[in-house]
This record gives C-alpha cells, sequence and structure tokens, in this order.
C-alpha cells in the first residue's frame, strides 16, 4: 500500500476526476494540503475536444458568480481567458433575450458572463491551477479510480487502475469525488456497507444541437448573446437557442428542445429548428451565416441531484459538482456551483482544521446552497414538462411557479427588478433574495416600461444584421 507523498508533514486529499471542478477543488485544498487528483483520460494540452465530456460541445456560461469565485481561488484567471480569446459580456447590456413574457430590455451593466468554448476554459484553467500550486498538486493521468478504501465509518484512499491494469492503493487524509455526472460513489458505498443516498430526477426530454458558425467580419467587438428563451409553462415542446460569441470571432450556436420537439444531428435541419422557436430571430440570423462545424447533439441532460449532506457518510469522503447535482445545462450553473463550492471548501476547512472531527460532512452541507440555489432554478421550470418527474410538480413548486412568472413579466419593464432577478441568475445572490419586501412590491407593481415588440438591438447591430 503506497502512501501519502514522502517528506510532506501536510495533509493529503484525493480529487478524483480532472474537471474544471477537480481542479478548483484541488486549488482550494493545495492551501494546507499536498493534493493528488486523479483522472481517467489524458487531458489535452491546447483547447480540444475531451472524450468523456460531451457536454463540452454545447454552450457554456460562466456567470459573474463563478467568475468571481474563480479569481478568488485564481487571481489572474479574467485576464489570462481574455488573453486566450475569451469575452467578457456585461449583463443585461450585452444581451438580446426573449423571456416566455417577452423581450428584456438591455438595463446598464450590474453583472457579466465569460463567453468562449468550454475546451479554451478547462485549458486555462488547469494552467492556472499546475501553475500557481508548484509541486503542492500532482496531476495522475491515465489513471481509473476503481474503488474506495475504507469502511462504512471512515474512509482511507482510493483504489486506482493505470493503462497498464496494475492496481494500487493511495492513502489519504481527505477524498474528494469530483467525478461528474457518472460518479460511482453511490456503488462504492454499497460496497462498503454504507447507505446510499437519496436521490431525486427531473427529467425533460431535453436534447442539445450545437454547431460553431463564422461571425461576419465586420462584427463589433461589443456582440451581444443572442438568447430566445423556452417557456415551459406554454403550450407543445419546449425549444430554445442561443448565439454565443467565443474566442477566434465565432459563435457557438446551441439549439434545444424537449420531448416531441427535439433538435436533430441533420446539418439541414439546423437553421429551420432554429426558425420555430418563439421567436426566428436565431434562425433568420444563421441563415445569413457560414457554419463551420457539424452538428453535435447531447442527450444527456436531464436534473438528477443525489443528497448526501442527509446522508450518514463515511468520515473524510466528500462529493462535489455534478457528481452531487448535475443540472439541465441550458440554465448554465454548473461551473458556478463548482467555482463557488470550491471557495466554500477552502473556507471551511481553513476555519475548522484538519482532522477535525466531521470534517467532510461539514463541508458537504457547507456546499449545499450553492447545490440548492441552482436546483431549485433549474427544476422549478422542468418539472412542468410533460413526463420530466412521475408525479408532476408540487403544490410548492406551482405556487413558486407562478411568482416567477409575474417576477419575469415585471423584469422586462423594471431595471430594479431586472437587476434582482440577474442577481439570482448569476448566483450573485440565493432566491431568498427575491423576497424582500422592496422587490415584493415592485413585483406587485409591475413592470414601469411598456412590453417590446422587437429584438432590441442597436443601430449598429442592425446594421451588420440587414447587411
Amino acid at each position: 500500500m503506497s502512501t501519502a507523498p514522502v517528506g510532506l508533514r501536510s495533509p493529503h486529499a484525493i480529487v478524483i476526476g480532472g474537471s474544471l471542478t477537480a481542479l478548483l477543488a484541488a486549488q482550494a485544498l493545495s492551501d494546507t494540503a499536498h493534493v493528488t487528483v486523479i483522472e481517467r483520460d489524458v487531458l489535452p494540452e491546447q483547447p480540444a475536444p475531451r472524450k468523456n465530456l460531451p457536454q463540452a460541445h454545447h454552450v457554456h456560461l460562466l456567470w459573474s458568480g463563478g467568475a468571481d469565485a474563480i479569481e478568488t481561488l485564481l487571481p489572474g484567471t479574467e485576464k489570462a481567458l481574455a488573453a486566450a480569446g475569451a469575452r467578457r459580456i456585461p449583463l443585461t447590456t450585452g444581451m438580446v433575450g426573449y423571456s416566455p413574457a417577452g423581450w428584456f430590455r438591455r438595463w446598464a451593466e450590474s453583472h457579466y458572463v465569460i463567453g468562449c468554448t468550454r475546451d479554451l476554459l478547462d485549458v486555462v484553467v488547469r494552467d492556472q491551477v499546475l501553475k500557481s500550486s508548484g509541486e503542492r498538486i500532482t496531476l495522475r493521468q491515465g489513471t481509473d479510480v476503481i474503488g474506495l478504501e475504507g469502511t462504512a465509518a471512515a474512509v482511507t484512499g482510493v483504489r486506482i487502475s493505470g493503462t497498464d491494469g496494475i492496481e494500487e492503493t493511495i492513502s489519504a487524509d481527505m477524498v474528494f469525488d469530483a467525478s461528474g455526472r457518472g460518479s460511482r460513489t453511490p456503488h462504492w458505498l454499497k460496497e462498503l456497507g454504507a447507505p446510499e443516498p437519496a436521490t431525486r430526477a427531473v427529467d425533460p426530454g431535453l436534447v442539445y444541437a450545437s454547431r460553431i458558425y463564422q461571425a461576419p467580419a465586420e462584427l463589433p467587438e461589443n456582440w451581444p448573446i443572442i438568447n430566445v428563451q423556452a417557456d415551459p409553462r406554454g403550450d407543445g415542446p419546449g425549444k430554445a437557442g442561443v448565439i454565443l460569441p467565443i474566442e477566434g470571432n465565432r459563435w457557438l450556436v446551441t439549439l434545444s428542445g424537449t420531448r416531441g420537439g427535439q433538435p436533430t444531428d441533420d446539418p439541414a435541419d439546423f437553421v429551420d429548428f432554429a426558425l420555430q422557436l418563439r421567436h426566428p430571430i436565431v434562425g433568420e440570423i444563421l441563415a445569413r451565416t457560414t457554419p463551420l462545424t457539424d452538428v453535435t447533439v447531447t442527450r444527456t441532460t436531464a436534473n438528477r441531484r443525489r443528497y448526501y449532506e442527509k446522508t450518514a457518510m463515511p468520515e473524510n469522503l466528500v462529493v462535489l459538482g455534478d457528481a452531487v447535482a448535475a443540472f439541465n445545462p441550458v440554465y448554465g450553473h454548473g461551473m458556478t456551483v463548482a467555482a463557488q463550492s470550491a471557495v466554500t471548501l477552502q473556507e471551511t476547512i481553513q476555519r475548522h482544521g484538519w482532522g477535525t472531527p466531521r470534517l467532510a460532512q461539514r463541508v458537504q452541507k457547507a456546499i449545499t446552497p450553492h447545490v440548492q440555489t441552482a436546483w431549485a432554478f433549474a427544476t422549478g421550470s422542468d418539472v412542468f414538462y410533460p413526463g420530466a418527474t412521475d408525479t408532476g410538480p408540487t403544490f410548492g413548486e406551482r405556487v413558486s411557479a407562478r411568482f416567477v412568472d409575474r417576477l419575469i413579466y415585471t423584469a422586462t419593464g423594471s431595471g430594479r427588478v431586472a437587476r434582482d432577478l440577474t442577481d439570482v441568475v448569476t448566483m450573485e445572490a440565493g432566491p431568498h433574495t427575491l423576497g424582500r419586501p422592496s422587490t415584493l412590491i415592485a413585483v406587485a407593481i409591475g413592470p414601469l416600461k411598456d412590453k417590446l415588440e422587437e429584438p432590441p438591438f442597436t443601430p449598429e447591430e442592425l446594421q451588420v444584421l440587414n447587411g
């Protein structure tokens, strides 16, 4: 049995997975421990698709709540992303958005989002982590974790297997599972004789179809995101589409549809599907733009949550990221939850110290508010699609949805309410902030400006579109 690296007096932590979640967790831990990150793939040195990350082909939004958290852990990351071509897009100034209640206005900047491919983001963050940590983080690639060591009372390490098939055991003071949707922790807990977590799934049957387009050469530098949202409580399937400006003067376009209205991987259908959205603007733009790639389709989009914070977990085991809760990607909250959870992980360990009884459980419960915010946002809408759950929305979800409908309607014509809503969307604030008396009064009054009848493009943007 191997042990923690020789000569290091600090605790040893193992992080399972080499994803964004895993690397941010490793960075958070590296202040107080030596960290071994175990990844079954061989990670690309340059931005490129990964075999076990199919969702990377689609639009990923790093909201300001997540970007700020990454900057807290890794100062200088935003500059590194910008140098690599990522876009910092102000909100709501830089978004032309069509909500179920109509067009949002483009208010003065209060928040922002980072626009780039997931491949670029992963490479930049990984480089930042490995450069800043020195020898405190060891990345083992091409290595699969095949089980946990320990008992139902406490985890003491992991069993691994390399490409040569040789098995090895590595001891650790704590183990963090950040292996994503395909996490095997429930199975491993069963092997140890520990209880498995309760789970809930909300599956609207959403299918994603994406391809990259060449943006017009004369495109203004501050070109907005264009987003036509689905109406989860409307008639028929929920169809949506988004055009995201990314590095290299390109657009990443993702279309989505629920059961009965799902996009295909046929390039000939892509623009036609976009023209069938609640507003045809996305399709109209694509019809005059050159595609650079084929269409990539992903069907693994269900919301799935495992309630580890309510489970009698073994000591020294924490589960993070999509391994805890995987969200419908259309809301773009997964990366922000991962970043904020990493900051909370760092703060919790610094506050209580290694070796504190039930430290893992403290961490698991501490990250739950971040998970719950994104979970409420995603499932509060998705639960209304036919077949998403066996029982349909609960009474509480129906009541909440009526308030959200009114909130969005008011936000189309009230800058103050739009900012309150964006606080929550970007995860700079929790949903509870929408219950402040001032917000409730504003929502009761309703929008202060008339409804927009057309997309709120600027004259300069219209000139490009018309050209």
